[in-house]
């Protein structure tokens, strides 16, 4: 029923003006909040709550001092009263606070107005409730409802219209319709309300606070909203201010930034997008791949790389890991507009918005090919180095034990040859002491070739008859190469002797043979053949001399004309880590050009190789004839000797003393070079001295010039397995190769007693058959 009161209509409009005026402002207020962030997003927000909140609980109060009943006293219960004004703040906050989250929607929008509306019915109502008179409140259900629908509805279009970006003309318009959606929504509850007067007063009824009391809380709520929209409004003054200056800051910063990644032309920087579409272009990324930004910009960066990785998935793989794992790095082939590759050293990083989502990706491609082709050739060039330095511990190492393997062969052979002098006439004995002087002598041979390989010795050039040279190293390269490889010798009669080192030459074949059965895994057929002709057969410059080839052939893999125009190279070698040292053709090229010839290569892919070793032909009559160890029957004519015999090891040095004796010298021993020199000083008469060269503190050449220096005149014999002399300050003296025998020594003594005092002559072991 109808409640019979009136209304005062300058207050009621009043009311509307606060109504339409709070609408403004908070739907002000919220437009801020959606456009700002982090703090400043929730002061807009609490700002927006409290005006809106505040001014529909101002409005609803100010209604209520409009309305009137006459002859009753009406008053206002404080604790509902101020109640009555939370309510409408929090759900307003809480209801902006919904629908101001990005993601927000229309169904967030709907829940926030419900929210937010039947806050705003809950603050009319308990408003309602704080009236305070001598008579009872009813409510018509049906106005009720009306209210409750247009506060909801109020509500939501106020929060959709808070939540876009609209002009001054429409937001105004939005005001006014809120407002008069507000009032109306308060007044159509009040016409629902009906009052029952009682009979008597209530005691309680003159309780609460008085209408002055009210307004001047109304008046003060309506002070503070508008307080608040002025302080929004200096503020935005302000934010609008710093807002302008940041903006022209970041402008400049952009073009600082732009003009920053212009000016590199180094490096190729650019963005894509979240599907890889390049989306600009810097003029290091046109001078390294060639395009235009017209020409690329808009289009998949996948065009970058090679067929074989976009068939393989790399470039998506390589966005992927970037936006999994905050980076992607690599290195790998590209390919620019007109179809060259390069490579790139490459970095995509993730481009993250301010919401947390990936936004795009930052691309940095530089091209280090120069960089790459310098660290290949360094990781060549330290592989090289230690390839060499291996083969040079290699090399020491082998003198070393050549070297020692040397004094023990001396031993072993000079007690044998004594041995066989003393024997008595047994034809069994005799064969035995035969057989083991030859063992020791094809040791020896064997030495010669460790200290061949680990001091490279001076080329000691004679005339080979290469058949037969290749016959005494058969089973050697049979041993060498294993029974899968079958080796087969062509040479025809009559085929001039060779003038070449024959160790050296052996060397050298031993090598080519172990690489024509590395060539054949499955084994095969090896041919070692020779054949004269003349220098310009070989195609290599030789003048048009006589020459002597001697080729090794096999049926292996062959070699392309790539691999061939290295193989001589050193250090290149096509065989896998640690079975190939890349030095075995240089070695043999290196014999060939000091013998005045050329090691020549022929080859095919899968149709095999031919190393052709040319040498220039030898004297006739030069070859020479090599017999069984000689006796030392010349050696004695000459009158007996003092002799003075240096050698640190022991058993070398009884071997040498006992074989000296035996010629019928006398012998004097010294352990050391020190040793000699003091013997030396107290000797009145001295013939000769026979001293090592390998010794401890003093060597041998050191011994020498000592002697030279203290007596000079003396006659002195160098014994030692190496063919150069360490230091190269040792005078040109008589060297015995070690080991020697008995009838080397007697030679060497004769040569040196009946020639000049110092001289160069060296006596050689007698070579192995």
């Amino acid at each position: 029923m109808g409640h019979g009161g009136v209304h005062d209509a300058t207050l009621v409009v009043l009311s509307v003006l606060i109504a339409t005026g709070t609408s403004w402002v908070s739907l002000d207020l919220a437009g801020r909040m959606r456009a700002a962030s982090g703090w400043v997003r929730g002061a807009w927000l609490v700002a927006a709550a409290l005006v809106l909140g505040g001014g529909v609980w101002a409005m609803h109060f100010v209604a209520m001092l409009a309305f009137s009943l006459p002859g009753t006293d009406i008053r206002y219960d404080v604790g509902l009263t101020l109640l009555s004004l939370s309510l409408p703040v929090a759900v307003t906050a809480a209801g902006l606070l919904i629908a101001g989250r990005s993601e927000a929607g229309p169904g967030a929008i709907a829940v926030s107005g419900l929210v937010t509306g039947l806050g705003i019915v809950a603050m009319h109502y308990t408003g309602m409730a704080a009236m305070r008179m001598p008579a009872d409140l009813h409510h018509d259900a049906g106005w009720v409802v009306v209210s409750v629908v247009i506060a909801i509805a109020a509500a939501t279009v106020a929060i959709w219209l808070a939540l876009r970006t609209t002009g001054p003309g429409v937001r105004l318009a939005a005001s006014v319709a809120m407002g008069l959606a507000i009032a109306g929504m308060h007044y159509a509850a009040m016409q629902g309300a009906g009052f029952a007067p009682h009979a008597a007063p209530r005691p309680s009824a003159a309780a609460g606070m008085n209408p002055d009391r009210l307004a001047a809380w109304v008046a003060a709520t309506t002070f503070l909203v508008l307080l608040l929209a002025f302080a929004a409004a200096v503020v935005d003054r302000r934010l609008s201010l710093r807002a302008a200056r940041e903006a022209a800051a970041l402008r400049q910063s952009e073009e600082r930034y732009r003009l920053l990644l212009q000016s590199v032309t180094d490096y190729a920087i650019y963005m894509l997008d979240p599907a890889g579409i390049v989306a600009n272009w810097n003029e290091g990324a046109r001078r390294i791949k060639g395009y235009e930004a017209e020409q690329i910009v808009g289009r998949h960066f996948s065009r970058f790389y090679t067929d074989e990785d976009r068939a393989a998935g790399l470039p998506a793989r390589a966005l992927a890991t970037a936006a999994r794992e905050g980076k992607f790095a690599g290195e790998g082939w590209r390919v620019r507009r007109d179809g060259t590759r390069f490579w790139a050293s490459v970095v995509v990083d993730p481009i993250i918005g301010e919401e947390g989502r990936l936004v795009g990706f930052a691309k940095v491609t530089r091209d280090i090919t120069e960089r790459r082709r310098a660290q290949e050739a360094l990781e060549q060039a330290q592989s090289a180095l230690a390839q060499a330095q291996k083969m040079e511990a290699i090399g020491q190492l082998t003198g070393g034990v050549a070297h020692d393997f040397n004094n023990l062969l001396m031993a072993v052979l000079g007690s044998l040859e004594l041995l066989r002098r003393r024997l008595p006439d047994d034809p069994k004995l005799v064969r035995l002491v035969e057989n083991a002087i030859q063992g020791a002598q094809r040791g020896a041979a064997l030495t010669q070739r460790m200290l061949a390989f680990a001091r490279r010795q001076e080329l000691t050039p004679e005339a080979v008859d290469l058949p037969s040279l290749v016959r005494g190293m058969t089973d050697l390269l049979q041993r060498s190469i294993g029974p899968g490889v079958r080796i087969e010798t062509r040479f025809p009669l009559g085929l001039p002797p060779a003038l070449v080192d024959a160790h050296q030459l052996e060397l050298a074949l031993l090598n080519l043979v172990v690489n024509a059965r590395d060539a054949m895994p499955e084994g095969g057929a090896i041919a070692v053949a020779a054949r004269e002709g003349a220098g310009g057969e070989a195609g290599c410059g030789l003048p048009q001399d006589r020459f002597v080839c001697l080729s090794v052939t096999d049926s292996g893999c062959g070699m392309d004309e790539a691999t061939l125009a290295k193989a001589q190279e050193p250090f290149f070698t096509t065989k896998g880590v640690g079975k190939g040292t890349g030095l075995g053709l240089p070695m043999v090229q290196g014999l060939a050009a000091q013998s005045r010839g050329r090691l020549v290569l022929r080859s095919r892919r899968d149709a095999g190789t031919t190393a052709e070793i040319w040498l220039p032909v030898a004297e006739a009559g030069a070859i020479r004839e090599e017999g069984p160890p000689r006796r030392p029957a010349a050696a004695r004519a000459l009158p007996s000797l003092i002799v003075l015999v240096v050698d640190d090891d022991p058993l070398v040095l009884e071997n040498t003393a006992a074989m000296l004796e035996d010629l019928g010298h006398r012998v004097i021993e010294a352990r050391s070079g020190q040793e000699a020199l003091e013997l030396l000083r107290r000797a009145r008469t001295l013939d000769l001295v026979v001293t090592d060269q390998a010794m401890p503190e003093m060597t041998g050449a050191q011994l020498a010039e000592r002697i030279a220096a203290e007596r000079p005149g003396q006659r002195v014999i160098l014994a030692t397995g190496y063919a150069e002399l360490a230091g190269g300050t040792a005078p040109a003296l008589p060297r015995l190769s070690k080991p020697f025998d008995q009838a080397a020594l007697a030679e060497m003594i004769a040569e040196v007693m009946r020639g000049p005092a110092s001289d160069d002559t060296v006596v050689a072991f007698p070579k192995s058959a």
